[in-house]
């Protein structure tokens, strides 16, 4: 360090010290400012989840995914990307598949909101439920939940789905274990049973 940048420092510190000295010996500050965090607000919400009235004081802007696993303790819809690319958080939103990560909770009161625990009648597994058992379906089954939904409402809307059908309907969710072979004759399976019955 040359001499002249150690007198600078010198300065500059002696500058320092005689600026701060006032506050170094003022013990006390008057009047201090008291700053209190910002209340976090919250609506109280009512929804309709597999038939059933459900309530829950929720922040205004939390989603559906949400309120669903932390609010209503409905695990079954999945956390995936979060970005409305991957389809693990799909839900039923008066009968149409959603991605809940991407719909806000308040815009889904009052409205039927179907999740995979909504699918089978008490300990009685649905048709595409027992299909899916049966042909193993699901292996790790982290997207088991979002395909039966989807699924679900494809056969609901079309009975007996083609092939194109099911690839068209299930395009938005991902699976990385079946392929998806198996998915789709876990479908045509239900679909088969679903026509005995109705013969």
């Amino acid at each position: 360090m040359t001499r002249r940048a150690a007198r600078i420092l010198r300065v500059s510190a002696a500058a320092t010290y005689e600026a701060a000295a006032p506050l170094l010996h003022h013990r006390t500050v008057s009047n201090p400012i008291s700053i209190e965090p910002p209340a976090r607000a919250s609506v109280h919400a009512s929804f309709v989840v597999n038939g059933e009235t459900r309530e829950a004081a929720i922040a205004p802007h939390k989603t559906l995914l949400e309120v669903l696993r932390e609010d209503l303790a409905l695990t079954g819809t999945k956390h995936g990307c979060e970005l409305g690319e991957c389809g693990m958080c799909t839900v039923l939103l008066e009968g149409e598949p959603v991605l809940s990560c991407l719909v806000l909770a308040i815009a889904s009161m009052d409205r039927a909101i179907t999740t995979v625990e909504g699918l089978a009648a008490g300990p009685t597994l649905n048709p595409l439920q027992r299909a899916f058992a049966e042909l193993g379906a699901a292996q790790c089954g982290y997207c088991t939940p979002a395909m039966l939904l989807t699924a679900q409402a494809l056969l609901d809307r079309t009975p007996h789905p083609t092939r194109d059908d099911m690839r068209e309907a299930l395009s938005g969710t991902l699976c990385r274990c079946t392929g998806y072979l198996k998915i789709f004759e876990a479908i045509e399976l239900a679909a088969s049973r679903g026509a005995d019955r109705d013969a």
